[in-house]
């Protein structure tokens, strides 16, 4: 059984590895310069160190997730930050481009898993009517990274080179275990999950356009924050030192969305989710607009970043929907997150690549919304003829 002591000191060890995983997936991209200077390789190359990571993410989740259907999750959870901080520890003793590629795609593959295995033990200690609030405060890690974690990072590579941003990351993790070992309640294990009940969730039709709100209407905020600080340099033209403050703002719309909105989402969750997918296509839609004020686009950009609480309320309707495939449920939601998060700047690319300039990115960013809401849609209408039958 459970149990539910100290909630909040299990919140907190489970958001510092949300912190950790933040600060390694954000702070990743602006270390870049660094390690192509130091490894002699250009931009491009360079930037197949995201990819690497990202596709350790899309890999190790449901495959993560389905080897280990009979692991209490107390220990799983252990596990995965263990082989977070020894991918860590390797990139950052990576001696060439070759060996850092692997490491960093083995870094990227306990992602997914934890963040789904820590929202499902945040969610089993509290009430179920503050279960997307506790979920919430997990993302909190996450989002806090882009303001504090991502600064720091890129600091210590600049200041004394890329590698102690990874040595940061994986201090992180080591104290994300030892904060799990001493107080996150051991769940035991339930007789009915299995490596074949959780890959039900693959055939699960709510399961599956569940992903798909995340994985299309998530794009339209990468397809804007990837290309962000080009917009704020050639459109808005902000100084070098006024671009991180306006970053910083993102991640505070982000902390603030995942402290908020969740309030909402656990007295009506799908209407809640609804709801921002009309919030951010609003707000990706000004972006073109306002993209020439910089106070104007800075108030644009937090909305834009209030709008990350999506995933936040997707990770709660999964639970609601995924019957026993909890865990791969759970752990597939970031999956989308990562598909979102090259669905968007692809197509942003393209806009750009057609000439239509920085400013597209928003109206590509509010597509990408309208699509998720399409898909809420069609969710919405399903759950509703199910429990009307």
């Amino acid at each position: 059984m459970v149990r539910h002591t100290h909630p909040l000191l299990v919140l907190l060890a489970l958001a510092t590895g949300g912190f950790a995983i933040g600060t390694t997936e954000f702070a990743s991209m602006s270390l870049l310069p660094f390690i192509q200077q130091d490894m002699q390789i250009n931009a491009s190359t360079a930037s197949h160190i995201i990819s690497a990571y990202a596709l350790g993410v899309v890999i190790g989740a449901p495959v993560i997730t389905v080897l280990a259907a009979r692991i209490d999750r107390k220990w799983l959870l252990l596990m995965l930050m263990g082989l977070f901080a020894l991918g860590h520890v390797l990139s950052a003793l990576a001696q060439s481009y070759g060996s850092l590629m692997v490491f960093r795609f083995l870094s990227g593959l306990p992602h997914g898993a934890y963040f789904g295995l820590a929202a499902l033990m945040a969610a089993s200690v509290v009430t179920s009517g503050k279960r997307t609030r506790a979920i919430g405060m997990v993302m909190l890690g996450l989002t806090v990274a882009t303001i504090v974690g991502v600064p720091m990072a890129t600091w210590l590579g600049h200041a004394v080179g890329w590698r102690w941003g990874y040595w940061l990351v994986a201090a992180l993790a080591l104290a994300t275990m030892v904060m799990i070992a001493l107080f996150a309640p051991r769940t035991g294990v339930a007789s009915e999950r299995s490596a074949k009940g959780e890959l039900r969730a693959l055939k699960n039709g709510a399961v599956l356009l569940t992903l798909a709100i995340g994985a299309v209407g998530f794009g339209g905020m990468f397809s804007v924050y990837t290309y962000l600080t080009s917009t704020l340099d050639s459109i808005t033209q902000m100084t070098s030192a006024t671009i991180p403050l306006v970053l910083a703002v993102f991640g505070l719309g982000m902390t603030i969305g995942n402290i908020v909105v969740p309030r909402f989402a656990d007295r009506a969750l799908m209407p809640t989710a609804g709801g921002l997918l009309i919030w951010s296509a609003v707000a990706l839609g000004a972006f073109p607009l306002v993209a020439g004020n910089a106070w104007l686009v800075t108030i644009d950009v937090f909305c834009i970043g209030i709008g990350g609480a999506l995933g936040t309320i997707l990770q709660t309707r999964l639970m609601d929907v995924a019957g026993e495939a909890q865990n791969m449920a759970a752990a597939l939601n970031h999956v989308a997150f990562n598909m979102a998060n090259a669905l968007g700047p692809w197509l942003a690319g393209l806009s750009l690549a057609m000439g239509f300039g920085f400013r597209s990115t928003g109206v590509v960013g509010c597509l990408l919304a309208l699509g998720g809401l399409a898909i809420w849609i069609l969710a919405h209408r399903q759950e509703r003829r199910l429990q009307a039958a």
